[in-house]
């Protein structure tokens, strides 16, 4: 009975030893793993979650389909090596995307805010030159009329669509002439024409002291008497 005994005694000690190699070898195995929440796979982590059974479902599987199942899923991941590590590197990307995210919303909103108000300012400086526009235009006509007795003289716009891009042409018709632009006039006839401009922007827009040097040196004597006269003649504001 003892030497009975004694070789259990062995034998228990060796599959002892065995289990505690095996004891060993999945603990090791359990400390590289680490406990990860459903929410790290992603937005569709509902779909993903792991299915619950009744105790009446559980009896009607079939366990040796289940175990075949698991022997093909043990197969396919034999070879495979997953790194749990990038759920952390997932959850990281994640969190700074929607940090620039939130920053790209409010940097847009700014933008089409500072946009808006850009557009604003250019209508209203639009509207504000075509204004001032209409009225020197109207002006000028009566100024140049008045101060050539019977000529005309009128401001377009090149870009009508645009006024800022291309500018303004000043076109006068001295008396029993034709139409000209200003740069072909005389020097008597530009002289005129500039003044019935300046005349025609201080009715828009009055100022209170014009400084000018020698605009009598290109007018004959009766334009000159008429100049002569202008603060009495002609109305300026």
């Amino acid at each position: 009975m003892e030497i009975e005994t004694r070789t259990k005694l062995e034998e228990i000690q060796r599959e002892l030893g065995e289990a505690q190699k095996r004891l060993r070898h999945w603990q090791e195995k359990l400390n590289k793993l680490s406990l990860q929440h459903l929410s790290d796979l992603g937005e569709d982590h509902d779909e993903q979650a792991l299915p619950t059974y009744s105790r009446d479902e559980l009896m009607d599987i079939d366990k040796d389909e289940l175990k075949s199942g698991i022997e093909d899923l043990e197969k396919k991941t034999k070879d495979v090596n997953i790194d749990l590590t990038v759920l952390a590197e997932y959850r990281r990307r994640a969190e700074e995307y929607a940090s620039r995210s939130t920053d790209l919303a409010e940097a847009v909103a700014r933008r089409d805010a500072a946009k808006k108000r850009c557009d604003e300012l250019r209508r209203l400086r639009l509207e504000g030159f075509m204004e001032g526009f209409s009225v020197i235009s109207l002006r000028l006509k009566e100024m140049y009329q008045m101060i050539t007795m019977g000529g005309n003289a009128e401001l377009e716009l090149v870009d009508s669509l645009d006024p800022f891009s291309e500018g303004i042409l000043f076109s006068v018709m001295p008396p029993k002439k034709s139409w000209k632009n200003i740069s072909n006039l005389s020097g008597g006839e530009k002289t005129l024409s500039s003044l019935a401009l300046v005349f025609a922007l201080h009715h828009y827009k009055p100022t209170p002291l014009y400084v000018m040097d020698e605009i009598d040196a290109a007018l004959d004597f009766r334009n000159v008497s008429t100049f002569s006269f202008a603060p009495l003649s002609i109305p300026l504001s």
